[in-house]
């Protein structure tokens, strides 16, 4: 059994001090698969004078050259034929330009056994039928954004009764329709069987606030969740502070944060982050974080803010073992109060690459050399 296989069947998800020296090999492992298969991938290590031999123990995850998440928006990385990727998914592309990131059979069963894992733990898996209400992309085939198949999936957790988009595909594209979503929830607040929502959290806020507004106050099923992913995207300077969230939920929906979960993840890193009890996004086993300087981007001490570096040995045919996100971020490894001892990343909010200066100057650098 290959080390990534065993990675990512680690019963234990935060379990980090235990899984160290697995997640080193793993990594390894796939760091030499994508430095004799992937010809681009190469030549980048080469540049920056870093082969797998320089790799010799965990403490070295840090001098894994790292790719912008912006490098993947303008050029292509594969290191297999695009008949074994079995699912293309490409990122929401807000900022005009889109990474594809393809998933071949093993990479995606990696994956599902950290999400029955992470699932499991965070009591997401259920027999009990619910209605899902999606704040986001109804599915299409036209339609490959990573975040719609993420909700799609979603809705295995339990057994789906209905499903319910905001965004519907007509003829001419997307349309918000947040008047069926309100007669939805409406609806649903007068039966018997929970309500799961899940999907971007500023159309969730903008139903939520309508309703508030309108004088609309219901209170959902026992057992109905309300989970968030996806970032605020464009709507990031309408985003409102957690507590304030929490309040609003609980205000029309009658659910308390305890049933409030948000996920985090990209398509450049598709691990599940998920908060815990606290709201506190611990990371898991299956993935490492590394917190970067802005200027000089050499890894700061936790506790201090930074660009958010992801790594993960999941995927074997893009090489996505090392990528620096546009995300400002925390890693804190002060207790939580969840009794959890992996460190909890808190995400500050996201920076355009080409606003920062070194981190730009890095991802031209590897732009250029193509």
């Amino acid at each position: 059994m290959s080390y990534r296989r065993k990675l990512f069947k680690f019963r234990k998800p935060y379990k980090l001090d235990k899984s160290n020296q697995l997640f080193y090999k793993a990594m390894k492992e796939n760091l030499e698969y994508q430095y004799k298969h992937c010809k681009e991938y190469r030549r980048i290590l080469d540049s920056k004078g870093f082969t797998p031999k320089d790799f010799k123990c965990y403490e070295d995850l840090a001098k894994i050259p790292f790719i912008p998440t912006l490098y993947f928006k303008h050029h292509e990385l594969i290191s297999m034929s695009k008949k074994r990727m079995i699912i293309k998914a490409t990122s929401s592309g807000t900022s005009g330009k889109k990474s594809l990131i393809g998933f071949n059979l093993k990479s995606l069963l990696r994956g599902l056994s950290m999400v029955i894992r992470v699932g499991r733990y965070h009591h997401l898996w259920s027999l009990k039928p619910v209605h899902y209400v999606i704040f986001g992309y109804e599915p299409s085939r036209k339609n490959k954004m990573a975040i719609s198949k993420t909700a799609f999936g979603f809705t295995f957790f339990a057994p789906a009764l209905s499903r319910t988009y905001a965004l519907r595909y007509k003829k001419n594209g997307y349309e918000l329709d947040m008047e069926n979503m309100k007669k939805k929830l409406l609806k649903y607040a007068k039966a018997k069987c929970p309500v799961r929502t899940i999907g971007f959290p500023a159309y969730t806020y903008f139903l939520l606030k309508q309703m508030q507004d309108e004088g609309i106050h219901i209170k959902l099923p026992k057992g109905s969740i309300i989970t968030l992913g996806g970032g605020w995207k464009q709507f990031y300077a309408e985003k409102i502070e957690k507590e304030d969230f929490y309040k609003l939920v609980y205000d029309v929906l009658g659910v308390d944060d305890k049933h409030v979960i948000e996920f985090f993840g990209a398509v450049e890193h598709p691990i599940l982050y998920t908060d815990c009890r606290y709201h506190h996004f611990h990371v898991p086993a299956y993935g490492r974080v590394i917190i970067r300087d802005v200027k000089t981007l050499e890894p700061v001490p936790n506790g201090q803010i930074g660009l958010i570096n992801l790594l993960t040995p999941m995927v074997d045919s893009v090489p996505i073992l090392s990528i620096m996100t546009d995300d400002l971020g925390i890693l804190h490894d002060e207790p939580c109060p969840c009794g959890e001892p992996s460190p909890y990343l808190e995400i500050i909010g996201r920076v355009g690459i080409k606003d920062i200066v070194t981190c730009a100057a890095g991802a031209e650098e590897l732009l250029k050399g193509k």
